[in-house]
């Protein structure tokens, strides 16, 4: 596993966050099981560290925009438990005031465009934030987060002929999970993922997106540059996800094997793998890594018991942040 930053803060927070993530996911798997949350939902599971790894790279203004199976780059950048599953569950506390749920969610304080239920659907808007940084003279930076089945989307491309023209800071990562939906990658996508962004002159990386590490200090060093105008840049970032393609997608053995659901995550958990790591280096005991686990599923408990009792918005906000000449949606809202 390689080394990055040498902080013991740094790297306790990052195995939180994933450990965060991880838990939210459990915890909204069993909501939905439950038939406490309606609609489906994309569990994240088993992708933490690219999330992490990236994330830990940025600030709270730089930007990302995300995917159907957004939940772990919302957390990643720094949303809380309580907003997220008020949002999952319809309610007003939520970040978007419970209107946009599980693959709507967007928290536009921690610089999170949002997530898109079109695949691919969010390309252009990243490629826009970046666009929009670089004639404002800022030095934020704009990740695009997607999956490798959206390597098939035409947008794709437009937006990077148009990154690599105008040398915007914006990189593209390609969450690359092995399947696009319930279709293997090697189905889906000929030749190289990587080269497409090579053609367009962009310099392209894939990494070990199961070494949150890995990831952090690669992603550290494109964003130092993209801030300094060398980008764009392109990440194909080798994950997997446990569940199936969302939480109804049970019975996945038509397309890929139990064997190899149970090696990715008995070999190549990258929780499991930094928490080895941690210990090894001496940086935490297994009795404190024992204690982060514990207070974070407390944490998640709490938020869900909060959500669960909290309230809906009212029938008059249905076209609120719809229609622009609605006087209630211009008006604060009061409690």
């Amino acid at each position: 596993m390689a080394q990055t930053k040498t902080n013991t803060e740094d790297y306790l927070r990052m195995y939180a966050q994933m450990v965060r993530i991880r838990t939210f996911e459990d915890t909204a798997n069993q909501l939905y099981l439950s038939a406490k949350m309606p609609g489906l939902t994309h569990m994240y599971s088993g992708e933490e560290a690219v999330a992490v790894g990236i994330c830990e790279a940025l600030t709270t203004t730089d930007r990302i925009t995300s995917t159907h199976r957004g939940h772990g780059h919302c957390v990643a950048k720094g949303a809380a438990f309580k907003e997220m599953f008020c949002e999952l569950l319809g309610k007003e506390e939520g970040y978007c005031r419970g209107k946009g749920g599980s693959m709507h969610i967007a928290d536009q304080f921690n610089g999170n465009l949002g997530a898109n239920a079109i695949v691919g659907g969010s390309m252009g808007i990243a490629t826009g934030s970046a666009f929009t940084a670089k004639m404002q003279g800022r030095d934020d930076v704009t990740v695009c987060f997607f999956g490798d089945g959206a390597t098939a989307q035409g947008l794709l491309y437009e937006v990077m002929n148009m990154a690599a023209l105008w040398k915007l800071p914006v990189i593209y990562a390609c969450e690359n999970n092995g399947y696009s939906e319930y279709t293997a990658t090697a189905e889906i996508a000929a030749g190289s993922i990587t080269a497409r962004a090579e053609a367009f002159g962009i310099e392209a990386h894939q990494v070990d997106g199961q070494d949150v590490l890995a990831v952090n200090t690669l992603t550290q060093d494109l964003v130092a540059r993209a801030r300094k105008g060398e980008g764009p840049f392109f990440l194909e970032l080798m994950t997997y996800r446990y569940h199936g393609h969302h939480v109804g997608d049970i019975n996945r053995e038509y397309y890929r094997s139990k064997d190899e659901e149970r090696d990715w995550k008995d070999n190549r958990d990258p929780i499991v793998k930094f928490r080895g790591w941690l210990v090894d280096q001496g940086v935490a005991s297994e009795a404190e890594i024992e204690a982060m686990n514990a207070e974070i599923k407390q944490d998640a408990a709490e938020a869900v018991e909060y959500a669960l009792n909290a309230r809906y918005p009212a029938e008059s906000e249905v076209d609120m942040h719809v229609y622009a000449d609605i006087e209630h949606a211009l008006a604060p809202h009061t409690a």
